[in-house]
Formats: C-alpha cells, sequence, structure tokens
C-alpha cells in the first residue's frame, strides 16, 4: 500500500490549515452563509462592551409598524377633538327663546322682528304691528270718549259696552290676525298665513263699522263713530272727542288696507322670483354671465316691489 500521499498528523503546517483554534485568520467561506447583520453596542457601563447582531429587515419593518401606529393616534385624536367640539357646539348653542319681552315695562308677549323675520317681510311685520297698536289706541280712545258722554248724561250702559269692546278687542286682535301673521312669517306657514287673511278682513269690518257707528245698539253711542259724533254734537266736548275717535278709527282702516296691499305685493313678488328661479332651472348650461345677470333682475324687482 502506497502512504506516501497520507498526510503527517505531526506536521506543523497542515496543523495550522485545519486548527480550528487558530488566530491566523478565519476561513473564506465562513461569511457566505451569515446573512447581513447591524451590530449595536449595549452599554452597560464598561470599556469593553459586547455587540448584539440585529437583523437590518427587522428593524425596517417595526420603525414602519411604529410610524403607522403613530398615524393611528394621531388620526384618532384628531377625531376625538372634533366630536369634542360638536358636542360643546350643541351643548353650547343658544336656541331661540319664546320669553315675553314686550312690552319692557311689563312683558306680556314674545316680540321680536329684527332678529325672527326675514328681512323682506320686516317691513310688513312692522305695518301690522303698526296695525295692531292702532287698534288698541282706538279701542283705549273710545273708552275715554264714550266715559266723557256718560258723565254728560247718556248712560252707564254705553260706557260698559265701551270697555267690554276694548277688554275683548285687543287680546282678541293679537291672537286671531297679528300672532298668525307673526308666526306665518317667521315660519312659512300657509296655514298662518290663511288665518291672518281671515281674521284680518273682519278687523277691517269692525273698523269701519265702528267709524260709521251706525244706531244699532244704544243708537250707535258706544263706538265713537261719525253718527254718533253728530247726534252728540249739541255737547260739544263729547262731540269733538267722538269726531276724534272717528278720526281714529279712518286712519287704523287705512293703515289695515295698506298692510293689506304690502302683504299681496309681497306674495306677487314671491311668485315672480320662484317663476322666474324655475325658468333658470329649466336651461341647459347658460353661460354664467346670464345667470349672474338674471339673478341680479330677480334681486331689482324684488326689492321694487317690497319697497313700494
Amino acid at each position: 500500500m502506497n502512504r506516501h500521499n497520507d498526510p503527517n498528523p505531526f506536521d506543523e503546517e497542515q496543523q495550522d490549515e485545519v486548527n480550528p483554534f487558530s488566530n491566523k485568520g478565519n476561513a473564506p467561506s465562513s461569511k457566505s452563509h451569515i446573512p447581513g447583520l447591524s451590530s449595536i453596542p449595549l452599554s452597560f457601563g464598561q470599556k469593553n462592551d459586547a455587540t448584539v447582531d440585529i437583523p437590518l429587515d427587522t428593524m425596517g419593518e417595526s420603525k414602519d409598524r411604529a410610524k403607522e401606529l403613530a398615524s393611528w393616534e394621531a388620526d384618532l385624536k384628531r377625531k376625538e377633538k372634533e366630536i369634542k367640539r360638536r358636542e360643546d357646539a350643541v351643548s353650547g348653542a343658544v336656541l331661540p327663546s319664546d320669553d315675553k319681552n314686550w312690552p319692557p315695562f311689563f312683558p306680556i308677549i314674545h316680540h321680536d322682528i329684527a332678529n325672527e323675520i326675514p328681512a323682506p317681510a320686516q317691513r310688513l311685520q312692522y305695518l301690522a304691528f303698526a296695525s295692531w297698536l292702532g287698534i288698541i289706541l282706538c279701542l283705549v280712545f273710545n273708552v275715554l270718549a264714550v266715559a266723557i258722554a256718560w258723565i254728560r248724561g247718556e248712560g252707564v250702559k254705553i260706557f260698559f259696552l265701551a270697555i267690554i269692546y276694548a277688554l275683548m278687542g285687543c287680546p282678541l286682535s293679537y291672537l286671531l290676525w297679528y300672532r298668525p301673521l307673526y308666526r306665518g312669517m317667521k315660519t312659512d306657514s300657509a296655514f298662518n298665513f290663511g288665518w291672518f287673511f281671515l281674521f284680518y278682513m273682519l278687523h277691517i269690518g269692525f273698523c269701519i263699522f265702528a267709524a260709521i257707528a251706525p244706531p244699532i245698539i244704544f243708537n250707535g253711542k258706544s263706538f265713537t263713530g261719525i253718527l254718533a259724533a253728530v247726534d252728540l254734537f249739541s255737547e260739544v266736548l263729547v262731540g269733538v272727542f267722538y269726531l276724534i275717535g272717528f278720526a281714529f278709527f279712518c286712519l287704523e282702516i287705512l293703515l289695515s288696507l295698506w298692510v293689506l296691499q304690502v302683504r299681496f305685493d309681497f306674495l306677487y313678488s314671491a311668485n315672480i322670483v320662484d317663476k322666474l328661479h324655475e325658468s333658470l332651472r329649466l336651461l341647459q348650461g347658460p353661460p354664467v354671465n346670464l345667470q349672474t345677470q338674471v339673478s341680479h333682475l330677480v334681486d331689482w324687482k324684488l326689492r321694487i316691489l317690497v319697497e313700494k
């Protein structure tokens, strides 16, 4: 057997080649099987700190997850702040109040035209308010004039009738036609508008009857009308007061007719605006300038009709 090629186990050169504990260097093939690692020193307060190898892929994934979690947390905090803001806005919102605020010295009704009635309808509402105050003035002055006639010997019955007219007319005028108009303007209710027209026509009829004062009930002397004034003109003071009362009722009739005219003009202008807007919707893609001009025309026409 040929043993010349067998390695000598005691040969120092061969022992260095296979010695695993040799300090001359590492085998070149040892690095090919180890993945890329990142060495991070772990400090424990010593000079020669040990190093720990952490895979770079794991570090990248953890950073991405951390960023994603941070974005989710920021989104949740933003939504929480938005919900909190809305809750605070709802809880702190000032709801419209129906507290009694008129008249200021002794509030008995709620009345706030400037804040509750739309701007185009405020003029009409102020006229109706003046009409309601006008009928109150007429009825109160009617009591005063009839009281003077009673003192001059015309009897106490006409004075009690005048008081009944005032005690019933003032609250009924508010409940039957002024408040429905106020609510109709505030909520755009057709039912309230219809109720207002019905009883406002009765109101005008009552004013015409009081201004004439036909001799039906106690010769008509319970109203300061023209016929009663002529009949009582033998007493100059009584006749003068009755004539003033007749003038008040005439002014109330004119003011009431004016309110009706403004109301009809307001309805007419509203119908015109609705028709113009409907025609604008029917146009198939008109130019922007044409839409702007038609809108300005609508606003101009509405302003003219309301300010009549």
